[in-house]
């Protein structure tokens, strides 16, 4: 195990001298999948990162249905510091242990093709690698919607009252952490832990840095550091999203029974309970009893309580958002405990 000191109050300003003489090189890993809007954009802040030190990027690109594969082979040519790599399965873990397997150098930073970094984020992650020996460090996914509905999102995934409370969502004290977001690794535990599950389409990290802890290594968190993530345009969409990371959340559980808790498990039950307080009012309508009538005190406590608590929430948002905000937490509850409350082993035993 590493030792892990507390890095310095600013890591932009530390003074990295690794054993080689010089910066250490850096390999980006991203995946890629249906990223037309973005992934020009986000390529383009990694390779204009303030970093002296060498910089290569492996996209690993799986079959999209828009530009992507087209983009990412134009922004290829036009940089020799880019390579493409195929991710036929379509898969995230796929896709990084893909582009794993292609780099080289002893530092990795994932980033997804939907975040951006800041210009000065890859000397201060490896500044914190230096300085705190750990195997990952990361810092907070800082969430910028592009519309009214996309402020709501931003606001919820920043919440308590929407995501719970991760560090990565809604900050804290620098240090030890179960997690961060995206994260920059070193190489070597990377390779010794067998890179990331690919039994796991979602949840992948948190997974991955469950072992990485379990091996007596070190994920660090520092809130001053934070890449923008742009959140799903629709309803729909970002039902989906949260429905699949609930799925894949029981899945971890299932493997890892101790990571159970509360923040996990109040979401299911919640909507277990909405669900059938819905049903028993719906039978008690059709069958005039009282009884199951007051079923509909479940959805209709819970959307109360969440109108309600949304308020000091929106306060900072336009009018059109803070009317999205119950909604979008609503869907994220919702979404992510019925994802949840579904057998994935049995659907991929089926």
């Amino acid at each position: 195990m590493r030792p892990t000191p507390p890095p310095a109050t600013d890591p932009a300003e530390l003074d990295v001298d690794p054993a080689w003489g010089v910066l250490p090189p850096v390999s980006v890993v991203m995946p890629v999948l249906e990223e037309e809007p973005y992934l020009a954009d986000s390529v383009a802040r990694v390779l204009e990162q303030e970093y002296a030190g060498e910089l290569e990027v492996v996209l690993a690109v799986g079959p999209s249905q828009d530009r992507t594969e087209e983009i990412a082979a134009e922004i290829a040519a036009a940089d020799p510091r880019v390579r493409v790599v195929p991710n036929p399965s379509g898969y995230t873990p796929q896709a990084l242990n893909a582009a794993l397997a292609a780099s080289s150098h002893p530092y990795v930073v994932r980033v997804d093709a939907h975040g951006f970094l800041p210009p000065d984020y890859v000397r201060r992650v490896v500044a914190l690698l230096e300085s705190t020996g750990a195997a990952n460090v990361g810092g907070r996914m800082h969430v910028e919607g592009e519309d009214d509905f996309g402020r709501a999102v931003a606001v919820a995934m920043s919440s308590r009252l929407g995501i719970g409370g991760s560090r990565f969502h809604v900050g804290g004290e620098p240090g030890p952490a179960e997690t961060v977001y995206l994260g920059a690794f070193r190489r070597d535990v990377l390779e010794r832990l067998g890179g990331y599950d690919e039994r796991y389409r979602r949840a992948q990290d948190w997974e991955l840095n469950h072992r990485i802890r379990a091996a007596g290594e070190t994920v660090w968190f520092d809130p001053s550091i934070a890449v923008t993530y742009r959140p799903r345009r629709t309803v729909r969409a970002l039902a989906k999203q949260f429905h699949g990371s609930g799925r894949w959340r029981r899945r971890v559980v299932g493997h890892y029974p101790e990571t159970a808790s509360v923040r996990y498990l109040a979401p299911p039950v919640v909507t277990a309970a909405v669900a059938v307080g819905a049903v028993a009012g719906v039978l008690g309508e059709v069958t005039g009893s009282r009884l199951l009538r007051a079923g509909w005190l479940a959805p209709l406590g819970y959307a109360g309580a969440v109108a309600v608590a949304s308020v000091p929430e929106g306060r900072d948002l336009p009018p059109r958002a803070r009317a999205w905000l119950p909604v979008v937490i609503a869907t994220m509850h919702l979404s992510w405990g019925a994802g949840f409350l579904r057998d994935v082993e049995r659907e991929h035993r089926a």
